[in-house]
């Protein structure tokens, strides 16, 4: 909530749009991961916050389970490659699609209506009882 707040707040001149991030990658962020006193490689830091977002929010939800109970029962290196497939074309439609959005709409205006639209889910999951209408 707090987000969708200081997102309205935002002046239209303040507002990140997608000439601003054009502009970020033209200098691209990169970040050496080291070990020690050693350098091993350098990393974007874009591909670092993919990674990390991407990571935490898949760990333990409901899909994982099903792909660890279906690697127990079938083929474990046809889930693996179907898991990869899936979530690789999942989120490449993701980036694609956030990336027409972001040429047709402003990113304060997607963040305004992506809060709003969490918030009904959340008033409405609030009020109804998952359990109605079971016997």
């Amino acid at each position: 909530m707090p987000s969708v707040v200081e997102t309205i707040n935002v002046t239209v001149d303040n507002s990140t749009d997608l000439k601003d991030a054009d502009i970020e990658q033209q200098a691209p962020k990169r970040c050496r991961l080291r070990f020690g006193s050693k350098s091993l490689l350098i990393v974007s830091k874009t591909l670092i916050q993919a990674f990390t977002m991407t990571f935490l929010a898949e760990w333990g939800d409901r899909s994982q389970l099903a792909t660890i109970i279906l690697a127990a029962r079938e083929d474990a290196y046809g889930v693996a490659l179907g898991g990869v497939l899936g979530h690789s074309l999942c989120t490449g439609l993701a980036v694609i699609g956030g990336r027409f959005i972001a040429q047709k709409i402003s990113v304060r205006t997607v963040t305004i209506v992506g809060g709003v639209v969490f918030i009904m889910f959340a008033v409405t999951a609030l009020m109804f009882d998952p359990n109605e209408g079971e016997t």
